[in-house]
């Protein structure tokens, strides 16, 4: 069984949660949302989300793929806390395939997986990334080997449709 977590907390961009939750499932993921202390959360525009696990404690061997999804002040609480940096440098240094979007990559950026990486993410957040070491692509989708970034939720057909042809690539 294939399995896929996506890492949030309050105030994510409901879109950017909502659809990989639901394009992943379709692809024969069993998908978990993993927030700190597994409590629920409400996405920017009100959607509610019910946690399945806990971002406290989750590792990264129970997981094929990771989505980091924006909405600003969800990756700005996410980052905050050191086992999903510590889960996303261990993804990353297994190759496994990490998707974010809009703010998303601020995750990445404290996480420093970041240097010598080709990425996009939401203008706002490019300065970060270029000062984490990234080269900042403006265009919607760029995929860098097992990392798969996008812009704006305006992008998530694409988005999806790059990170599962990146999964499909890795196996």
């Amino acid at each position: 069984m294939k399995r896929a977590v996506i890492v949030i907390d309050n105030a994510v961009e409901d879109t950017e949660f909502a659809y990989p939750y639901y394009r992943l499932q379709e692809a024969g993921f069993a998908v978990e949302v993993a927030t700190a202390g597994k409590k629920s959360v409400a996405g920017k525009h009100g959607l509610p989300i019910a946690a399945t696990a806990d971002a406290n404690t989750i590792v990264p061997a129970d997981f094929d793929l990771l989505v980091i999804p924006g909405g600003y002040e969800s990756p700005d609480r996410v980052r905050q806390n050191s086992n999903i940096l510590a889960f996303v440098r261990a993804f990353d240094q297994a190759g496994k395939i990490i998707a974010s979007v809009c703010h998303g990559p601020w995750v990445l950026v404290s996480a420093g997986i970041c240097r010598g990486r080709r990425m996009t993410c939401y203008k706002g957040c490019k300065d970060d990334l270029l000062n984490a070491g990234a080269e900042w692509i403006d265009t919607p989708v760029v995929v860098d080997r097992h990392v798969v970034t996008a812009q704006h939720f305006r992008d998530n057909p694409e988005w999806m449709k790059q990170t599962l042809a990146a999964y499909s690539a890795a196996r």
